[in-house]
């Protein structure tokens, strides 16, 4: 073990999309404070924000049906949709100002713009859409919304899902034009590019093995050098954990009281993958349907075109599965080692609360090819199995915790920031939509862990973000400037993706 002991100001743990992020608002609102990395892989983005390991959507509610529910009196609730929305506008916006700074270049590398659709069959699921769809064209940030359930029209849309389609059902789709597809992996990589620019200390192959809070509120992290096996402790005032599924054991590590009690449940994916040009050239658009019934919201099937290279291709799913991996370079132990005393009757009950679950998961795991090549023939007719391969796709941890409304043992979907009650540690947990609110969900860390700090940054951050500070949904002048100048900037709008 090494003696060498290093101060720094800021450590974050794993090279992902959050803490890319997270580093690059700090080097913007407070450019005279040290970073440290650590990444026990040997480059950025290389496990949940990977390009191959999730759907690239830039997950804006545009067409995920799971996020606008229909209530028991039949009206849709869309409030998840604004705020998922309204995040990833905030995401767009810092991207814009990167861009603009000339901090990061070349925003087609990392963004390009797709159109978004949501797609149904049989009578029931059509009256939901065309419901779903009245109540969302009337928001000013769904506005340029676009319903059809004219057969001749969806072959315009979306004609390789229409070719050899036989139409014995009512069908369906909504459109959003100015949807994209983003490659989380390529804009993770410019961002560490940009941080160790800046000066970031970025320390690849390291892992965290330890961390505890000091007597003076400090912690004091222990990261070993896989290559070498040497340990080197680190001292820092802050420090956020953004490990992925990891997240869960080192948060378990720290012994944060606000951590205590809850647990992870991994989930693994599949998707089909074609690079026939010929099918990709009659497909450009991300197309969302209905989950089964019992499947979980990360299961909710879509096809979708993916720029990845500077090539685009085709994926189809998730198929979901199981593995007691917390990441996808993790270990089989992973599940079991997250299993503690003070958790062990809330894994305990979520395990008992979701057998339906588990058996959904265990059927998904029992199917071959053929079988997988079936679900997607319901989105393309005459897809035939030597035009599509199985990828593995990234590892999902969902959390487990105790919560008033759903009681001991609740499987929660979807993302959630745990910090300290001194702002000293934060961590980030859970999946979708993720990465598309990664600029929403650190300015959230950084006003819980510095409140006094952000109260002299706003107007920095307001020059970063036009929109801080405000419901976008109650300003519709200001939603029109966002998109306009987000779309321009990104170069969104000189795209062909009109002529679909």
């Amino acid at each position: 073990m090494s003696n060498e002991h290093t101060q720094t100001d800021v450590i974050l743990i794993g090279a992902g999309i959050m803490s890319a992020t997270l580093g690059s608002l700090l080097k913007e609102l407070a450019p005279d404070w040290n970073i440290t990395v650590f990444e026990r892989l040997e480059g950025p983005g290389a496990e949940s924000s990977n390009e191959w390991n999730n759907a690239g959507t830039g997950h804006a509610a545009l067409c995920e049906l799971n996020y606008t529910n229909e209530q028991p009196d039949g009206s849709i609730d869309i409030s998840k949709a604004i705020k998922v929305n309204e995040d990833y506008q905030v995401s767009m916006q810092f991207w814009s100002y990167l861009v603009n700074s000339n901090l990061i270049q070349n925003p087609r590398e990392f963004i390009v713009g797709l159109p978004h659709m949501s797609f149904v069959l049989g009578e029931d699921n059509v009256d939901f859409l065309k419901k779903r769809y009245d109540k969302m064209v009337n928001h000013p940030l769904f506005s340029r919304m676009e319903f059809s359930d004219d057969p001749e029209q969806l072959k315009k849309w979306i004609p390789l899902m229409m070719k050899d389609r036989t139409l014995n059902q009512p069908i369906a789709a909504t459109k959003i034009e100015p949807g994209t597809d983003v490659n989380f992996g390529a804009l993770t990589r410019k961002l560490f590019s940009h941080l160790e620019e800046q000066g970031v200390n970025v320390q690849y192959n390291h892992n965290v093995d330890d961390l505890r809070q000091k007597i003076d509120g400090s912690w004091e992290v222990k990261a070993r050098d896989l290559d070498s096996g040497s340990v080197e402790e680190h001292t820092s005032n802050f420090v956020f954990i953004g490990g992925g599924g990891k997240s869960i054991h080192l948060l378990q590590k720290a012994g944060v009281r606000e951590g205590r009690g809850m647990g992870g449940f991994p989930v693994s994916g599949l998707f089909l993958v074609s690079e026939n040009q010929e099918l990709v050239e009659q497909h450009r658009a991300k197309v969302y349907g209905k989950a089964p019934v019992g499947a979980p919201p990360m299961s909710v099937p879509h096809l979708d075109t993916r720029m990845i290279n500077n090539k685009e291709s085709l994926f189809f799913g998730p198929f979901a599965g199981f593995s007691p991996k917390f990441l996808k370079t993790g270990s089989n132990m992973d599940l079991f080692a997250s299993v503690k005393p003070d958790n062990l009757i809330t894994m305990s009950a979520a395990g008992l609360k979701n057998f339906a679950l588990t058996k959904y998961l265990l059927q998904q795991l029992r199917l071959d090819k053929e079988q997988r090549m079936e679900a997607l023939r319901e989105f393309v007719p005459d897809a035939k199995s030597e035009d599509w391969k199985l990828v593995t796709a990234g590892q999902r941890v969902q959390i487990i915790k105790n919560t008033e409304d759903g009681g001991k043992g609740t499987l929660q979907f979807g993302t959630e920031v745990v910090s300290a009650s001194d702002g000293s540690i934060a961590a980030l947990l859970g999946a979708s939509p993720g990465a598309s609110t990664a600029v929403s969900v650190m300015l959230d860390v950084l006003e819980r862990c510095f409140p006094d700090h952000v109260k002299e940054w706003e107007p920095r951050i307001k020059e970063m973000i036009p929109s801080y500070g405000q419901k976008l949904s109650d300003n519709p002048e200001l939603i029109h400037e966002i998109h306009e100048s987000t779309e321009k900037t990104l170069g969104l709008v000189d795209q062909d993706s009109s002529e679909s």
